[in-house]
């Protein structure tokens, strides 16, 4: 068998990919001694056939049939991008692609720090995924609301309550005008707050204030848990007159919620991105928060945590951006307004982004303005933190959204609405 001499391959700057390759986006910075193609090449090597050395059982046919291809690199930005030929992966299984992609790269020590910005899969890829079951359009219609975002709440103290407190809670902010309640990452099932005590009343909390507000309401259980037991409590979820459930998509693993999903439960799944700052924070290292949503989109979350970006959209619209989280910071078109959640992606619904973390009534205006209508604005200690208690912290997160329904500066609606005015008086806006 002739040996390849593989380290000198791999870079084709002339190929033109075909929509049946799945392509990469990495920013990379090469480790001291290292040259640029150097760098690009060990990363295409190790993402696909290759190895630390040239091996004899790597033959020229088989070379050829199965390298990457990188066909576009920019030294100045630290970006590259790499073809995969559709053979290296199997299609319906998330956890081998990210392995293959993003699996030993990070550990190589020619190479100071690399991040994953974008995938782009092959059309073949997408069509094995169902996506969404129900997408913005479903959510909207299962709670009757055309076409303002949604408002949120997650109970706070987010651990240490009991079910009988939680559920009070959850009250107070539906009757306030929030249209969401959802338990926060780390309350599953605890001593002190048992799972099918705490959904049972919460859920008998829903219905009372949809009684009183004339309202849907929706909650968001945290099933989070070994993948067994997350069906046994979406099922439960399902029994009880539950809707929606919500899962820590990054702990739970790919396989589990992808196996989750295929369980074809008639349930809006709601992704939260605990833990995700590991992979995403560092804007040299890791992987972008685009990557993660797109493979949520693929494996079929209805709604997904995007976090809390309130800013302009970058103004380098042909890169994809390796600063922070890219997915609050581009949008499709400056003209509709849309995330890329919401991109043409084949059959796949769109997913509706929940903006989350840190947010008041003061952060409505430019998260819409960013992010457009399909979006649920979260509040923890928004809500919460009130100065007259959870009812009025709702009815000014609902009253800041309603100013920017009807056009009015968000300053000059607060002087007719109480609970709004307490609201920016603690929690200034930014201009």
């Amino acid at each position: 068998m002739d040996r390849v001499i593989e380290s000198k391959g791999y870079i084709d700057l002339n190929y033109v990919p075909s929509k049946e390759e799945l392509v990469c986006a990495f920013f990379v910075e090469p480790a001291k001694g290292i040259s640029f193609e150097t760098a690009v090449k060990k990363v295409a090597s190790e993402s696909s056939i290759g190895t630390w050395t040239d091996i004899d059982n790597l033959s020229h046919k088989l070379f050829e049939e199965l390298s990457p291809k990188v066909f576009c690199i920019d030294k100045k930005k630290g970006i590259f991008r790499i073809a995969y030929s559709k053979q290296l992966f199997e299609e319906h299984n998330i956890a081998q692609i990210v392995s293959s992609v993003a699996g030993n790269i990070f550990g190589m020590k020619d190479l100071k720090s690399i991040r994953l910005l974008d995938i782009d899969f092959p059309e073949s890829f997408v069509r094995h995924y169902s996506g969404p079951m129900y997408g913005v359009e479903g959510i909207r219609k299962i709670l009757s609301v055309k076409d303002r975002p949604f408002v949120g709440a997650v109970v706070k103290p987010k651990i240490g309550l009991t079910e009988e407190q939680h559920s009070n809670i959850a009250f107070d902010s539906w009757v306030g005008g929030c249209d969401y309640v959802s338990d926060d990452e780390n309350l599953t099932s605890m001593p002190y707050n048992n799972f099918e005590k705490r959904v049972k009343l919460t859920l008998k909390a829903r219905d009372r204030a949809e009684k009183i507000t004339g309202e849907k309401k929706a909650y968001l259980p945290n099933i989070t848990a070994p993948y067994y037991e997350m069906v046994r409590r979406a099922e439960f979820v399902l029994a009880h007159g539950g809707e929606f459930v919500m899962v820590d998509f990054v702990t739970a693993g790919w396989s589990a919620i992808q196996a989750l999903k295929d369980q074809d439960f008639r349930v809006i799944l709601h992704g939260h991105r605990a833990m995700h700052a590991a992979f995403t924070r560092d804007p040299k290292h890791g992987i972008s928060m685009l990557v993660l949503s797109k493979l949520c989109r693929l494996i079929g979350f209805d709604q997904l945590q995007v976090g809390g970006f309130a800013g302009r959209m970058s103004e380098d619209k042909d890169d994809v951006s390796r600063i922070g989280e890219v997915i609050e910071q581009k949008v499709v078109s400056e003209d509709i307004f849309k995330h890329r959640l919401q991109e043409n992606w084949l059959k796949l619904k769109p997913t509706m982004a929940v903006c989350s973390g840190g947010l008041s009534p003061a952060n409505v205006q430019p998260l819409i303005h960013a992010l457009g209508r399909d979006i649920l604005i979260s509040f923890g200690g928004g809500v919460h933190g009130h100065p007259a208690g959870t009812i009025a912290g709702a009815k000014a997160a609902r009253q800041a959204v309603d100013a920017e329904m009807l056009g009015i500066d968000p300053l000059e609606y607060a002087k007719t609405h109480l609970e709004l005015s307490l609201a920016l008086k603690k929690w200034k806006i930014k201009k």
